[in-house]
């Protein structure tokens, strides 16, 4: 068997609310979900949804190679740019491809992704994490009630902007899965917004009103220091890492103490997991993918891991044009046994309903604001 070619497709998410965080939100509610399918001579055709960058870069590395050497493909696919770096919006593109890539070599095998990685339970535990940011009190206890219907008992809040607003909000989400356990999980997202001493002092304020299991990304991703000082501060684990491009940023990372849950980004891929998943069981730390919404196969890799803790579910939805067997019950994912990943596309569902809603260029929270991390006072020169 030989891999072909590929074809790109873009479909959307609608979430039904708006979307975001910290750093900025889409009020439309309608996001971009780039998919890629990868093409064999045999006609078995893998499927991802995450990136579409540099693919004409990196396709070269799989041209006419056996899917089934996923291994030896993704480390082709980085020496392939090894001069220009696989970093930043490259290794999404690297991603895609190898989770498309997985999508075969399971379908091959005649088994769920899952299964094939050597899980012995379909189910994986999740928490609820409803890019929150912008939504008020009300459409904030109506969201996490959906989760809390499902069972979930932990929940992740958006915020690090006024203590006043997050404890606020998290006594809202604390009431509201309630009914689905006596003391829920609680964490908060600052997504890189503080400096240390920030953090230091915004999560024990945080702690003298409540239980925090985690503070995620309180500061920039590369500083190991700094989220180690802050772990030996407060009470909370601190949890990073899911925008680090490449297992070698881990290394400093885990080396120097700066994390207590390792987390990875699901739109990085399968292997990419994989390695990060062991790189942390190695120094006995939990693991915790963020973003599986539209990237469902690494719930398979978290399934099949020693050490995971909890997946992100950020939506009950599926995006326009995609099944997906897996279903959101039990306060986790509890996935399907279709062979593969388990995604399959409708490509006339997709183009019918882009041509009768035209096509939304999303904006995002992907733009930090000039004063992040160098306010005096909750909100000082926020978005400025």
């Amino acid at each position: 068997m030989k891999i072909t070619g590929y074809r790109t497709l873009s479909t959307t998410h609608h979430w039904g609310r708006p979307v975001g965080d910290v750093n900025g939100f889409i009020a439309s509610g309608v996001t971009d979900v780039p998919l890629v399918v990868i093409e064999t001579d045999e006609g078995v055709e893998g499927v991802a949804a995450g990136s579409h960058a540099d693919l004409d870069r990196l396709f070269p590395a799989l041209e006419g190679k056996d899917p089934r050497a996923v291994s030896t493909l993704y480390d082709a696919m980085l020496a392939r740019v090894f001069k220009s770096s696989h970093g930043g919006a490259t290794f999404g593109g690297i991603g895609t491809l190898d989770t498309a890539l997985w999508d075969i070599k399971a379908k091959l095998a005649g088994e769920p992704l899952w299964r094939l990685l050597g899980a012995g339970d379909r189910f994986v535990h999740g928490y609820a994490s409803g890019l929150d940011a912008a939504l008020t009190d009300d459409e904030l206890a109506t969201l996490y009630q959906s989760f809390a219907d499902r069972g979930y008992t932990a929940a992740k809040l958006k915020g690090g902007r006024c203590l006043k607003d997050d404890l606020r909000r998290f006594a809202l989400i604390t009431e509201t899965l309630s009914t689905a356990s006596a003391a829920p999980a609680l964490m908060l997202d600052a997504n890189e917004s503080w400096n240390v001493k920030q953090a230091v002092r915004y999560v024990s304020a945080l702690e003298e009103h409540i239980d925090l299991t985690w503070i995620e990304e309180p500061l920039r991703r590369w500083d190991t220091v700094g989220h180690a000082r802050l772990s030996q501060s407060i009470k909370a684990a601190v949890a990073t890492g899911e925008n680090l491009t490449g297992l070698e940023w881990y290394r400093p990372l885990l080396d120097g103490g700066g994390a207590d849950i390792v987390q990875a980004g699901a739109i990085w891929g399968v292997t990419h997991m994989l390695r990060v998943a062991m790189a942390a069981h190695s120094r006995d730390l939990p693991l915790s993918p963020v973003g599986l919404t539209a990237n469902h196969a690494v719930a398979a890799v978290a399934a099949a891991v020693p050490n995971h803790l909890s997946s992100e579910v950020q939506d009950l939805g599926v995006p326009v044009g995609l099944t997906v067997d897996q279903e959101f019950v039990d306060g986790g994912i509890v996935l399907g046994d279709r062979a593969g990943a388990g995604m399959v596309i409708d490509e006339s569902a997709i183009r019918a309903a882009r041509e009768a809603e035209g096509w939304q260029e999303p904006a995002g929270p992907h733009t930090r604001p000039q004063r992040s991390g160098l306010r005096l006072v909750d909100g000082d020169g926020w978005g400025k």
